[in-house]
């Protein structure tokens, strides 16, 4: 076999047994939210005063997240938060000298009418996928909220759709990749036993990859509202 042949015998053995070319890992909620990275940042209305936020991670596993006035920071409150497999549960939150026990009797997936049970993980709050889904999606969760230091319980129901890798943008940081978590809240907090619950909020969060939280922040229950980060930065 002439040289010029062998080469190209060879051009084609490489080609058909060569590697095939690696895929991008699929993004996932840590990448947007900087959940297990000392990450802060801090959001406003249009000329009135930030707002700030924190994520102080605990384990590799476990992260928690304050929110309040940068001028009186730290806050007495942090939600509490745990990686399992797939998925980030809220188990609850400190605030008032006390923990909040946060547990769900209902939990469902849900694709347009369709919903299906989701397994219980301890009785803790299935929040948000971990691997980031290419699609849109809705969980329901039904449950209570229990008080540690008195025994208090306050009935909720939490709706949450979180809308795929989209394009967002805003004032200060310009063109960025979100994925957007629009949620409403409805509980019994102060109302008579045996009350229906009552809707408390809605709203939509835009979380940016590379950033984090509150890149955007859109209300309209229990009053219209609109912020936007401002800074962001690691502590």
């Amino acid at each position: 076999m002439k040289f010029w042949a062998k080469a190209a015998f060879a051009a084609v053995l490489i080609t058909a047994f060569a590697a095939p070319p690696a895929q991008a890992a699929s993004p996932v909620y840590g990448d947007f939210s900087l959940m297990f990275q000392r990450s802060a940042g801090q959001y406003a209305p249009p000329g009135e005063k930030a707002f700030q936020w924190a994520w102080s991670p605990q384990s590799a596993t476990e992260s928690q997240i304050t929110w309040g006035d940068p001028v009186t920071w730290p806050p007495a409150t942090a939600e509490h938060f745990v990686r399992s497999g797939d998925w980030v549960l809220l188990d609850g939150w400190d605030g008032n000298g006390t923990y909040y026990s946060q547990r769900v009797t209902e939990e469902s997936a849900c694709d347009g009418a369709t919903c299906t049970p989701i397994p219980s993980d301890g009785g803790r709050q299935h929040y948000v996928r971990w691997t980031v889904p290419s699609s849109d999606y809705r969980l329901v969760a039904r449950g209570t909220i229990t008080e540690q230091s008195s025994g208090k319980v306050v009935h909720f129901e939490h709706l949450q759709t979180w809308g795929a890798p989209a394009p967002c943008s805003n004032a200060r940081f310009g063109a960025r990749t979100c994925v957007t978590q629009t949620e409403t809240w409805s509980d019994d907090n102060g109302l008579p036993a045996g009350s229906p619950i009552r809707q408390t909020l809605h709203r939509s969060i835009k979380i940016a990859q590379g950033l984090g939280m509150a890149f955007a922040i859109d209300q309209d229950v229990p009053s219209p509202w609109h912020a936007e980060a401002t800074e962001y930065w690691n502590w």
